[in-house]
C-alpha cells in the first residue's frame, strides 16, 4: 500500500482501483470497515483521490456522494469530505438477494412487502428508544429538505440522512442492514413525490417519534412507504 499526503489514509493497492462510481464507493467503504481509513480521517483533496482510484472526478463524485447518502462519509464545506464518526449501520450487499430473486421469481411487490415490514419494526423500535440527540438531528434533516426542495439530489441526501438517524436510532443494526439490502435490490427508479408531500410525509414520522408514538409512528412510516411505492409505478 502507497501513503498519500494525508497520512492517514492509503492508497488502495493498483489492481484493486475502481473503474466505476459503484466500485469507488465499495472500494472506500471496504477500507472504511477494514479500518485503512478511521472515524474523523479527512480524504485527500478531490483531483488527487481521482488519480489515485484512476477515475474521473464525477466518477469519484458519484461514489463518493453515494457514502454520504447513507452516512459512511461526510462532506463539510469548505473542509472537504470525511469518514463519518457515527457508529454506522452495516451495509449488506445486496447481490446474493437480487440473484435468488432472479432464480425463483420474486417480484418487485414481494420485495416491497420485506421491506415495508422491516422499515416499520425499525420505526417502532426508534419511536421507543432515540434520545435526545437523535431527534435533534432528525428535525437538522428535515429542516435541510425544506431548504433542498428545488435541488433533488440535495434533497435526497438529507432524506437518506434522516432515515439513517431512524435505523441508527432503533438500535437494531441487524433490521435496518436487512432494509438498506432489501431496498437496494428492490430498487426500481426514482420516485416522483412531490418535495412538499415528502417533507409532509417525513414530518408525520418525525413527529410520532419524538411523542413517543409507536403506533402512529408505523402507520406514518407505512404512509410514506407507500406512497413511494405508488409513485414508482
Amino acid at each position: 500500500m502507497e501513503e498519500s499526503g494525508n497520512s492517514s489514509f492509503r492508497i488502495p493497492d493498483r489492481e484493486k482501483k475502481g473503474r466505476s462510481a459503484e466500485e469507488v464507493a465499495a472500494r472506500l467503504r471496504e477500507m472504511v470497515h477494514k479500518g485503512e481509513v478511521s472515524a474523523g480521517d479527512r480524504l485527500p483533496p478531490e483531483r488527487d483521490l481521482a488519480k489515485l482510484f484512476g477515475v474521473s472526478r464525477p466518477t469519484l463524485r458519484a461514489g463518493i456522494r453515494s457514502l454520504s447518502a447513507v452516512g459512511i462519509l461526510e462532506s463539510r464545506q469548505g473542509s472537504g469530505t470525511f469518514v463519518s464518526e457515527v457508529d454506522e449501520t452495516p451495509i449488506l450487499d445486496s447481490s446474493p438477494l437480487r440473484m435468488l430473486a432472479a432464480l425463483h421469481g420474486v417480484t418487485s411487490d414481494e420485495m416491497f412487502e420485506a421491506r415495508l415490514a422491516l422499515e416499520i419494526s425499525i420505526v417502532e423500535l426508534a419511536s421507543t428508544k432515540a434520545n435526545d440527540e437523535q431527534i435533534a438531528l432528525m428535525e437538522k434533516e428535515l429542516i435541510s429538505m425544506r431548504h433542498a426542495g428545488t435541488d433533488p439530489e440535495k434533497f435526497i441526501v438529507h432524506e437518506n440522512k434522516f432515515h439513517q438517524i431512524i435505523a441508527t436510532a432503533s438500535g437494531s443494526r441487524v433490521l435496518s442492514a436487512l432494509a438498506n439490502m432489501v431496498e437496494r435490490a428492490g430498487s426500481a427508479g426514482k420516485h416522483t413525490i412531490d418535495a412538499k408531500d415528502k417533507v409532509k410525509l417525513q414530518e408525520d414520522i418525525y413527529r410520532a417519534i419524538k411523542e413517543r408514538d409507536p403506533v402512529t409512528a408505523r402507520a406514518a412510516m407505512r404512509e410514506y412507504l407507500l406512497r413511494t411505492q405508488k409513485a414508482l409505478r
